[in-house]
């Protein structure tokens, strides 16, 4: 049987989603938690791998299986298994032809950066620093270039395996909310640091290095060394996946990333400076 999985977790306290020779990333934790409560050998399939430092408030998963348990025991029972920054969120037996990475329609990353003089220090892990003034406006024109389907050979790293860099981005959105800038990305697919590539190159817009018709010259020219330097990790979120109808995934699947909302409108009130204690 295939049984499907929603979790989220900290990214800074593990080397990354996929696994190592020495452990020590999501999926050994979370492989080792779910052989346990299986008596059997665990394999999981991840919608997407988040580095290490990449959050996740909705990752989405699938493994199979020939043991039989009751789905509160891939919950509650992995749960009790895993480490404090790591959970389940649901589990539900699912149609073999599903697959959590390939039957994916769209991701939604959010990105959470201090626009503030001085650095954060009680949420130093949990959002991106930038210590000068940024221009909204101006990253906002320059987020538009990038909606639609484009080649983003210049927003991937080095080391991308991906086949085609061709993506097609729907959704790029920057709101402020006292010092806390949150930008929500939303494409069928990303590179490998295709978000913080982004986040990079907006930045240099907003703090005046560039105007935003740059970001088109880059996308034309799909040249990675004319772009800004990948951004810090700390403030990116895996938000969500979404995924059709048809496969009867608990309800906040679809429609997409509405349960997220209420977890980062309160993440983000507890960063704005008034209320954090951040100076």
């Amino acid at each position: 049987m295939r049984i499907a999985i929603g979790l989220e977790y900290e990214g800074d306290r593990f080397c990354g989603w996929q696994s190592q020779p020495l452990g020590g990333s999501v999926q050994d934790e979370l492989e080792a938690a779910l052989s346990k409560i299986a008596c059997d050998k665990i394999k999981v399939i991840v919608a997407g791998r988040t580095d290490a430092g990449v959050h996740a408030l909705h990752q989405v998963a699938h493994f199979d299986t020939q043991i039989w348990r009751p789905l509160g025991a891939w919950v509650r029972g992995v749960n009790a298994l895993l480490p404090q920054s790591i959970a389940v969120l649901w589990a539900s037996e699912i149609s073999n032809n599903f697959h959590a990475r390939y039957s994916a329609n769209e991701r939604c990353y959010l990105y959470l950066l201090l626009n503030h003089p001085v650095r954060a220090g009680l949420y130093y892990n949990k959002v991106g620093w930038f210590h000068v003034p940024l221009n909204l406006d101006k990253m906002k024109e320059a987020a538009e270039i990038l909606l639609g389907e484009h080649d983003f050979n210049a927003f991937r790293a080095a080391e991308c395996q991906a086949k085609s860099s061709v993506r097609n981005m729907t959704k790029l959105e920057i709101t402020r909310q006292g010092d806390i800038i949150t930008f929500e990305l939303r494409a069928n697919a990303f590179l490998y640091h295709m978000v913080r590539n982004i986040i990079g190159c907006l930045i240099y817009v907003g703090k005046g290095k560039y105007p935003p018709e740059w970001m088109r010259e880059l996308l034309e020219g799909r040249d990675r060394t004319f772009a800004a330097p990948t951004f810090s990790a700390a403030g990116l979120y895996l938000a969500g996946v979404a995924y059709d109808s048809k496969w009867q995934l608990p309800n906040y699947v679809e429609p997409v990333f509405t349960m997220m909302l209420p977890k980062v409108d309160r993440l983000v009130r507890n960063l704005i400076v008034n209320d954090s204690g951040i100076v």
